[in-house]
């Protein structure tokens, strides 16, 4: 593709092309969130994992406890983007775990390593 056609093909203003490329960059927000909390190396980028993930929050959030879960996954989320917005600023303040808490006797193998 030359350099004229890219530049028409950026600049296309007709509605399906706008909206295709809104979405376009939603997704890819989307996928960076999967990214930033460490889970594609943490399930070997297994996509099966992922979606058994994302179907059991969406289950969780069928449940009676949506508002609870809501509420524990918002603070969770704004604390690691406040963390990373701190760490990208050069914050001396360290990451903490965004990790559920683990059940009474449980173990884990590593604490979650940053994606950075």
């Amino acid at each position: 593709m030359n350099r004229l056609a890219a530049h028409r093909a950026r600049h296309d203003t007709r509605e399906w092309q706008v909206k295709r490329r809104e979405r376009t960059r939603h997704l890819i927000e989307l996928g960076g969130l999967v990214v930033k909390a460490g889970l594609v190396e943490l399930i070997d980028d297994d996509r099966a994992v992922l979606l058994g993930l994302l179907v059991e929050a969406a289950n969780k959030l069928q449940g009676a406890d949506r508002e609870q879960a809501l509420a524990l996954w918002r603070r969770r989320g704004k604390r690691a983007l406040a963390d990373d917005a701190d760490a990208a600023q050069g914050s001396p303040l360290t990451r903490r775990s965004t990790a559920p808490a683990m059940p009474s006797g449980t173990t884990t193998a590593s604490p979650v390593k940053s994606a950075r």
